[in-house]
């Protein structure tokens, strides 16, 4: 006979495998393309990275991140880009150009200070004098090496796009001198010193056959005249 069943009993949980459909789907991911695409990573190095506060006449952080020397694949135009860690926003982004210098900062072997005529990191691109902290002095002699590597490359870049440029500069120069020797020519009609003797000396020898024209028919003519008288 079986026994009866005890309400009180705990009873024997059954297992429960809820599904959930999501309220939102997301759509199909988007890659952002960050303009770096087609530039090649020259160099790389985490730092730290400081602007001058003009204002405030003090050194400002900017942020810790991975310093980048980057080459364009078809300009080869090298420039910097540095981002900070994890939200990974720009925090420098400027043309290495030829006339910076990497001044080292006073009391500091692994530190390093330069000017920045216009810094792209914020908009509009601002004049920024910028210092950099490396982990050792090892560290900013490799970016020393690489940041005059990238200033020599963008010079030659630079010095061979005015000779390409300089083929008509030189065409316009040739056409100056064709100017320059233009009146020269235009001169050459005019009657030069020996010209003008040489010119004298004919008209001097035309009159005097003239005259001598002259005269022989004026001894003509009388004989003419007595041959008339004497018939």
């Amino acid at each position: 006979m079986a026994e009866p069943e005890n309400p009180l009993a705990p009873k024997q949980e059954e297992e429960v495998d809820p599904q959930f459909e999501p309220v939102i789907k997301l759509t199909e991911q988007i890659d952002t393309k960050t303009h770096e695409e087609d530039e090649d990573v020259l160099f790389k190095m985490r730092a730290k990275l400081f602007r001058f506060d003009g204002d405030a006449a003090e050194w400002k952080e900017r942020g810790t991140g991975d310093v980048r020397l980057l080459a364009h694949k078809e300009t080869q135009k090298v420039r910097l880009v540095m981002r900070r860690d994890k939200t990974l926003k720009v925090c420098a982004n400027h043309v290495i150009s030829s006339d910076m210098r990497l001044q080292p900062n006073i009391g500091s072997d692994r530190s390093w200070v330069w000017k920045v005529a216009a810094d792209y990191s914020e908009s509009p691109p601002t004049a920024e004098t910028l210092a950099i902290r490396f982990a050792n002095s090892d560290n900013a002699a490799q970016f020393k090496t690489a940041f005059e590597d990238g200033q020599k490359k963008n010079a030659t870049l630079s010095s061979a796009t005015p000779a390409d440029a300089a083929a008509p500069a030189h065409t316009e120069g040739k056409a100056a001198d064709a100017k320059t020797v233009a009146p020269a020519e235009e001169d050459a009609t005019a009657p030069t010193t020996t010209d003008a003797a040489e010119a004298k000396a004919e008209e001097a020898a035309e009159a005097k056959e003239g005259e001598s024209h002259a005269t022989g028919a004026e001894d003509t003519t009388p004989a003419a005249d007595a041959d008339a008288g004497g018939e």
